[in-house]
């Protein structure tokens, strides 16, 4: 479906010329807001459902149990990681980059209390699944503004425009590796990291599609 063979990030008439714009249009930092917020409230929904954890925190645990430091700072670590990658990629930061990491812990510490946490199997599935598919779309909103992505999703785009290869596919492959070293290292698996490593991709990729065909209408 083309749905999913989105190779890059579409530009809308609220999209930002560039990443490093410290003056951007209201409408175009109101959407990389929202995208944050949906995003952060995505994560929350995957942690509340309970039944494992995402790709990026599963390798942070394994890290965790080998080198005895805690997640919270290895998450920090990794996070400083990854934007050196970002050099021989030649990816660009910008104010998303760092609004990326406030308002999504932010969102978070402040959501997780009030959020459901089903007691049956077949909820917290469900749950796991909705929140998957909030991260992808969230992802296709603010990725869009072009404001500078997350570490993460900026690895993503940087591989995709080195390789070409569609947006689903890049992420799909970065997050099974991830699980991997995790799940190596000792770090928890469970159904949620399952559905997050192979959802996320399409529904970025979903998420870039129905953003930009809404918005160039």
């Amino acid at each position: 479906m083309k749905i999913f063979t989105v190779r890059s990030v579409p530009t809308t008439q609220w999209s930002s010329d560039k990443p490093l714009n410290f003056s951007p249009k209201p409408l175009t930092l109101f959407f990389l807001i929202l995208g944050l917020f949906l995003f952060g409230l995505g994560e929350s929904l995957i942690i509340t459902a309970s039944i494992g954890m995402s790709p990026w925190t599963v390798l942070a645990e394994g890290l965790s149990l080998t080198s005895g430091l805690s997640i919270g700072v290895l998450t920090f670590i990794i996070s400083l990681i990854v934007l050196l990658l970002w050099v021989p990629l030649k990816q660009k930061a910008g104010i998303g980059t760092i609004l990326n990491v406030i308002i999504i812990a932010a969102v978070i510490e402040w959501s997780l209390p009030y959020l459901p946490h089903p007691e049956t199997y077949l909820m917290q599935t469900l749950q796991a699944i909705l929140g998957t598919l909030v991260v992808g779309f969230a992802s296709g909103i603010y990725l869009i503004a072009n404001l500078g992505p997350g570490p993460r999703d900026g690895l993503m785009t940087g591989c995709q425009r080195v390789t070409n290869l569609p947006i689903a596919w890049v992420r799909v492959f970065l997050e099974i590796t991830v699980i991997s070293i995790g799940w190596v290292l000792g770090g928890t698996i469970g159904v949620a990291t399952v559905i997050f490593a192979f959802g996320v991709g399409p529904t970025v990729s979903l998420g870039l599609y129905f953003i930009a065909s809404i918005s160039n209408k």
